[in-house]
């Protein structure tokens, strides 16, 4: 008997590969099986996934550090979990563009009493409808300027444990679990009525709380040291941002400018 992944070898006793880990599969798909299997890496209580995703709460550097440190068999791996995230935020773009697109509608200053016209709103003419298409483009790319304010500002303090990969690794877990909360977070406020855009300010708070967290959890530091660590690396990451910013608005200029020529 052969393992259907890598070809080696197996006993007729064997679950699992030896060379590359795969279980090994002896019934046909049928729909019962296929249940089985979605049950068991997806639906079921004690899965990997609902492990991670509690330990991140409770404990993040069991699932982080270890990680890191070579444990991958006991949380579900960083990019896995990063796409169940991004596949989740799709879900909510989804509902959001399909069955409340009045939740985009920005009427903050329409709402106030003796609030300006419509026509002095600087947000009227925004469309929160496209920047929601492309918000797990948004995720990805913030990932790895967050990994390196965090890698850059830990650097320098002489805190060099963890490269800039493993940085990586810090902030694709802690961005999947904002990620996960603030899709589940935002589609039940969206349910109950309540504008989106008031929804993801009330749920920027607790990310940047959570993200001080996971910070002292992972690293070990002192209330006080997390503290200053954390807005050094909120500095870096809007510096970072920002110049970003301005080079995507100079290549806009310089395109319509070509243009319209």
């Amino acid at each position: 008997m052969h393992c259907k992944n890598c070809i080696s070898t197996l006993k007729a006793s064997q679950n699992y590969c030896d060379e590359c880990g795969a279980k090994v599969i002896r019934n046909r798909l049928t729909p019962k099986v296929l249940i089985q299997q979605v049950n068991e890496q997806v639906l079921s209580f004690d899965n990997k996934l609902l492990s991670t995703f509690i330990d991140l709460f409770k404990a993040p550097e069991s699932v982080i550090v270890n990680y890191i440190n070579g444990t991958r068999k006991k949380y579900i791996d960083v990019i896995q979990y990063f796409a169940i995230a991004l596949t989740l935020a799709g879900i909510q773009v989804f509902l959001m563009t399909t069955f409340f697109k009045d939740a985009l509608e920005f009427d903050f200053y329409d709402s106030l009493a003796n609030s300006p016209s419509q026509d002095k709103n600087p947000f009227k003419d925004m469309n929160f409808e496209i920047t929601s298409n492309f918000q797990g483009l948004i995720y990805i790319v913030s990932v790895p300027f967050s990994a390196f304010a965090t890698w850059i500002v830990y650097y320098i303090l002489k805190d060099r444990r963890y490269n800039y990969t493993e940085h990586l690794v810090i902030n694709l877990y802690y961005s999947a679990q904002i990620i996960i909360i603030s899709a589940f977070g935002s589609i039940l406020f969206l349910i109950l009525g309540l504008n989106y855009l008031y929804v993801s300010a009330i749920l920027t708070l607790p990310t940047f709380i959570y993200l001080a967290y996971v910070l002292k959890r992972v690293f070990n530091d002192s209330l006080w040291e997390t503290f200053a660590k954390f807005l050094l690396v909120m500095v870096i990451y809007l510096i970072s941002y920002l110049f970003v910013g301005i080079i995507l608005i100079l290549i806009g200029l310089l395109i319509g400018f070509s243009s319209s020529l």
